[in-house]
């Protein structure tokens, strides 16, 4: 019967460390598996990444390529489909919109209002920016609008 006292590793699975340096015998003896000389067979040796041994490195080969403009406002993207599911009256600000799930607590982008899709309930929208077929659709509604 298997008990945790007798329990032992199924043959093969288990393999001796290889002991290198230890004599001709063990047939990893003398050079210790590392060939004659150079950097490579002494101690201490380290390749910085992307070395290519003299040759000019991928990354230097590539071209550069593009151009970040650190002033990009990005904006969360709203559609008035979104915004039909507040109730009639609501205010639909940054708050409303983290409360449904729209939007996370961590994301810091400026908000969008988009005209895709229909709105059926009068709401006051505080956006950063409303496009003018959303505003449309929004005051025809009965709803407002504040940017």
């Amino acid at each position: 019967m298997l008990k945790l006292n007798n329990l032992s590793p199924t043959e093969g699975s288990r393999r001796q460390k290889k002991r290198i340096g230890r004599g001709q015998g063990t047939g990893h003896g003398k050079t210790a598996g590392k060939g004659h000389k150079g950097a490579k067979a002494r101690t201490g040796y380290s390749m910085k990444a992307g070395f290519e041994g003299g040759q000019m490195p991928l990354h230097r080969r590539l071209p550069k390529v593009g151009f970040t403009n650190k002033f990009k406002k990005e904006y969360l993207i709203v559609t008035l489909s979104d915004l039909d599911r507040f109730a009639a009256g609501a205010v639909v600000n940054r708050d409303a919109l983290l409360a449904a799930g729209l939007l996370s607590d961590k994301d810091s982008r400026l908000i969008k209002v988009l005209a895709n899709g229909e709105i059926s309930r009068s709401v006051t929208v505080e956006a950063d920016k409303v496009s003018q077929g959303a505003r449309e659709k929004i005051l025809a509604a009965g709803g407002s609008v504040k940017e």
